[in-house]
């Protein structure tokens, strides 16, 4: 298959750039609060921190594109996956060399970090690209586990707050990690809203997540409690002054989060076309919440 504009189309719908506001929302976190306590920061390596965890996040995608299409869990009637394979828009082989090709070049960059840092950004970067390629890779496959939602929440909050702080400081702030907690919830609550929508055809293709394990009424509750988890986390924060007083602006945000929290909770299990589009307005709210929330961080540093 030569490269056509069609072809094109659908690799960038195989990539779902649309998604990487997950990616960019902590190490953007991470990178503030270097500022929020005036730590002495190596800021040209920002840019290649923000890269590899692109990177992880798009060979995450490719390689569940592959493995959820080879097992079944994406099929022309379900409403998960960018749908290239089940479509048959791009060869799921060359899919999944892409993601490996994506991890290969994350751990490069992931050199660069060792050179500064030594044993524990090597850690920390093979936890990184082992979670992403495993959440749905054999023989972990943690996804189907009904371990997708914790390992997100640690993955694509702590972890990436954390790695990004660390490189770009070469310190740890335990206040990092509590920070981080409101970018993890809502992140895990975009794939909770996710497992929401497909419990009835992950329950049929015969995999455990969170929400198949849970049932379809205690997982709504789940995800209320992940998103009302981060605006309570804020709180605390505030209340305790880890985060400036600013970070209130994230309040902000509660609107739409209450508008998509009552759609979920109306919801009954034999209706997911209701909540086809659960998942990325959720990822709606996490990316404004999160913008605040790094302005807040940043504004709390400067006055």
């Amino acid at each position: 298959m030569g490269v056509t504009p069609h072809s094109i189309k659908a690799w960038i719908q195989a990539f779902r750039p649309f998604s990487y506001t997950a990616s960019f929302i902590p190490v953007a976190l991470g990178a503030a609060l270097a500022i929020y306590w005036h730590e002495s920061a190596r800021w040209f390596l920002f840019p290649l921190i923000l890269i590899a965890s692109v990177l992880i996040q798009a060979g995450t995608n490719l390689a569940s594109e592959y493995f959820d299409y080879k097992k079944g869990v994406d099929r022309s009637e379900t409403y998960g996956s960018s749908r290239v394979l089940v479509e048959n828009l791009l060869n799921p082989v060359r899919v999944l060399i892409v993601g490996l090709a994506c991890f290969a070049l994350a751990a490069c960059i992931g050199l660069v970090f060792i050179f500064f840092f030594g044993w524990p950004i090597f850690l920390l970067g093979m936890i990184g690209l082992l979670g992403g390629f495993f959440y749905t890779a054999t023989p972990m496959a943690y996804k189907y586990l009904g371990l997708g939602d914790l390992f997100v929440f640690i993955l694509m909050g702590p972890l990436m707050v954390i790695g990004s702080f660390y490189v770009l400081t070469g310190t740890y702030n335990h206040h990092v990690l509590l920070i981080s907690l409101p970018v993890g919830c809502l992140v895990a609550a975009i794939l909770s809203a996710n497992n929401l929508r497909d419990i009835t055809h992950d329950t049929a293709a015969g995999i455990k997540t969170s929400a198949t394990v849970l049932g379809f009424r205690l997982a709504r509750y789940e995800y209320t409690t992940l998103i009302t988890g981060a605006y309570a986390a804020v709180l605390v924060m505030v209340a305790l002054k880890i985060l400036p007083l600013w970070s209130l602006l994230t309040l902000l945000t509660v609107p739409p989060s209450l508008r998509i929290i009552k759609t979920a909770l109306r919801t009954e299990c034999n209706q997911p076309q209701i909540i086809a589009m659960l998942d990325i307005q959720t990822a709606q709210v996490h990316m404004p919440f999160g913008l605040l929330l790094i302005a807040s961080v940043i504004l709390g540093g400067l006055f």
